[in-house]
């Protein structure tokens, strides 16, 4: 069994997955080492995984659910009914409250696994809870307010039926079904409403969004993502192409920036992969358009590729919250180009940290990239200055811990 100091200050922090697997997961885990680093005691709940880092609670952890993986018709129906309401989840929290007494919860990704059901059993034991807002699922059930490829607001005002009625879940009635049956029993119990302190939301847009779907603004705080610069080097020698980094996934705007990149006559390098893999290679050789694809990448080789790039490119179609990748690149000390939809807008100092150009445009992405590449490498390398600067104070991991323990303290916890 782990030992706890008794520092007196204890966290409990909750995501899905214990493994550094998206922007969810890099904010979990920063958010961890952060307040172990600061002496707090830290205990993790989450799902059970094979890629799931090391801990001493892993025994607490929930059974794993993934859903891409075949299985019988029984194991089918036992994931359902723990994607709607988790009792083995309310379980195991249950039995590492009675071991840590934790003195604040923050949760961050929690639904499909961990399900919020954690919230009630929190609740009822006096436990304050907070959490990180990382996408929209609290107002559209399948989270992304996106359909064929078009931000969706048909869910707004209750009317959530809307989910199985345009398939809205991998274009399958039964999934459509368990996340339409979902919502409504999560919203009848009140389970995020009722049961949590405050909404932590790293976008302005995201808290208005919110807002405008009802929930109070006096439970949400606007907390804004955070990097460390000084884990980044700055002493990049600049290529000659624009870089994409990222999944390769329908939302993300990757077909109009490869038609942007061939009406601009610019070169791209993508990093990632996803779904649209093979058919965006198609496209590029249709449109003839310069566009290397490099494959997953991360640490060191993700950092010289976007180091030495002209900039970053983000061409997102929905609504992106506070892209952790933005601030990444302003911590290489390079510019960004982005999409103005969603948070994007307000991470990016139009003609001082970046560029915008409208979302799904190809014609503007282009304008944008060739105004960008007339730039000198002074003037982007300035560009990149302004934004490390820029998110060494308002993004940086300081900011972050103060207006963190400012809101715990709020609700008691330190």
């Amino acid at each position: 069994m782990p030992k706890l100091e008794d520092t007196g200050k204890r966290l409990l922090a909750i995501n899905n997955y214990f493994y550094r697997r998206g922007g969810a997961e890099a904010v979990f885990f920063d958010h961890m080492s952060m307040f172990g680093e600061i002496g707090w005691d830290v205990v993790p709940f989450a799902m059970q995984h094979d890629s799931n880092e090391h801990t001493p609670w892993s025994d607490y952890f929930v059974s794993e659910i993934e859903y891409g993986r075949q299985t019988g018709l029984l194991r089918k129906v036992a994931q359902a009914a723990s994607v709607i309401y988790s009792v083995e989840a309310q379980r195991k929290v249950g039995k590492l409250i009675e071991r840590v007494r934790p003195s604040v919860a923050h949760a961050h990704n929690v639904y499909h696994h961990l399900s919020p059901a954690i919230f009630s059993t929190l609740k009822s034991a006096g436990i304050p809870v907070v959490m990180t807002v990382h996408d929209l699922k609290l107002a559209c059930p399948s989270y992304k307010m996106l359909r064929d490829g078009k931000v969706c607001e048909d869910c707004r005002g209750g009317k959530i039926h809307n989910v199985l009625r345009h398939r809205c879940i991998k274009d399958s009635v039964p999934l459509s079904a368990v996340v339409l049956a979902e919502t409504m029993l999560h919203r009848l119990l009140g389970l995020y409403r009722d049961k949590l302190e405050r909404l932590v939301v790293p976008s302005r847009f995201y808290l208005e969004k919110l807002a405008e779907w009802g929930w109070p603004r006096e439970k949400m705080i606007h907390i804004p993502n955070f990097v460390d610069v000084s884990a980044y080097r700055t002493d990049w020698k600049e290529g000659d192409y624009f870089v994409f980094a990222g999944r390769l996934a329908p939302e993300k705007g990757l077909a109009t920036l490869i038609r942007a990149v061939a009406l601009s006559g610019q070169r791209l390098i993508v990093a990632g992969t996803g779904p649209e893999e093979a058919s965006l290679r198609e496209l590029a050789g249709e449109v003839r358009a310069d566009v290397t694809f490099a494959g997953y990448l991360s640490g060191e080789k993700l950092h010289r590729l976007i180091g030495e790039a002209r900039a970053l490119v983000l061409p997102s179609e929905w609504y992106e919250n506070a892209p952790i990748s933005i601030l990444e690149c302003y911590a290489l000390q390079r510019p960004v180009i982005g999409a103005a939809i969603g948070g994007i807008p307000e991470m990016v100092r139009e003609g001082e940290t970046g560029l915008l150009a409208a979302s799904g445009q190809v014609e503007d992405l282009a304008r944008a990239l060739r105004e960008m590449a007339a730039f000198s490498p002074t003037a982007r390398a300035r560009m990149g200055a302004a934004g490390r600067s820029w998110i060494a104070s308002e993004f940086s991991a300081a900011a972050y811990r103060t207006r963190t323990l400012d809101l715990y303290s709020a609700l008691g916890a330190a």
